[in-house]
């Protein structure tokens, strides 16, 4: 399995994605129990038939994507404690503006990046710039606008 094809998750978001899986095969499940409605009514399609049809396309393809994470899924790991002052996966990481500002962003897989809860993604520009990075070194992010970071503090806080 090359590196493209794993999903980066914590053992949480890891968690949501099987809730998620579960839901949608029982509403799958319920959706087929039922009564399907009628194919034809008169000379026309049923439109409640293709409403049901459409339905039924929708959730297979959302559990066909979900079988396709969960069988290729990576759990985000502390690294070793030697290896913990590096940007990895997993890291929630202080940066400092040049005008001391400080934020702190968790680095995550796509999967799993949402800015407004701080946890961003490794293949942002913030992410792909400090992965690999440690403690007093400076990097540049230059997408959209020119902002320097400094890194001020590196910390795992996973299972």
């Amino acid at each position: 399995m090359t590196e493209q094809n794993k999903f980066y998750l914590t053992k949480e978001g890891l968690e949501r994605i099987k809730k998620e899986y579960g839901r949608m095969k029982n509403l799958r499940l319920l959706k087929t129990k039922g009564e399907a409605p009628r194919t034809w009514q008169s000379e026309d399609l049923n439109p409640e038939y293709l409403a049901f049809q459409e339905d039924l396309s929708l959730f297979e393809v959302r559990i066909n994507e979900l079988e396709h994470i969960l069988n290729n899924v990576e759990i985000i790991k502390a690294p070793q404690k030697d290896s913990r002052g590096i940007v990895r996966l997993g890291a929630t990481v202080t940066l400092e503006e040049a005008d001391g500002q400080a934020n702190e962003f968790m680095i995550v897989g796509t999967l799993e990046a949402n800015p407004g809860e701080g946890k961003i993604s490794s293949e942002s520009p913030v992410g792909k710039a400090i992965l690999g990075r440690k403690i007093g070194e400076e990097v540049l992010i230059t997408s959209p606008i020119a902002v320097r970071y400094k890194i001020k503090k590196i910390r795992y806080q996973l299972g």
